[in-house]
């Protein structure tokens, strides 16, 4: 699976664009006050990433096992520092109703952290490059 994003920034315009397979879909994001930039930061769209994985894959997992899930609430936190510093303290918590035992829906949530795409290529950790 290829999965793309990108930015296109001008005065007054803020285009973004993701992609799977070839598959684009655009995304609103307002423009920043003054004109240039995204209303939203980095640190936030990678939180929402993380609680959108989660999301997904938690309905993923639950078909596997026949659960048929009602509603789905993930909540992310995490703490930046100054200029150039990562990230830190990343935590987050799940609430998921579903039509089996709570036992299984705890077994599910746990199964789905383990299996979670994005959490483990965070968790792994990544290289990411520059291309000229």
């Amino acid at each position: 699976m290829k999965i793309s994003a990108s930015v296109k920034s001008s005065f007054n315009q803020h285009e973004t664009v993701v992609a799977t397979n070839g598959a684009a879909k655009e995304m609103a994001i307002a423009v920043k006050p003054t004109g240039f930039g995204s209303s939203i930061n980095g640190g936030e769209l990678l939180l929402l990433s993380l609680a959108t994985c989660f999301c997904n894959d938690i309905y993923r997992e639950a078909a596997k096992r026949n659960i048929t899930i009602s509603s789905v609430s993930v909540e992310f936190t995490g703490e930046f520092g100054g200029e150039g510093e990562p990230g830190f303290n990343f935590n987050y918590k799940a609430d998921v109703v579903a039509d089996a035992p709570a036992e299984a829906v705890a077994e599910l949530i746990a199964h789905t952290d383990r299996v979670a795409e994005i959490h483990n290529t965070l968790r792994k950790g990544l290289n990411i490059t520059l291309q000229g």
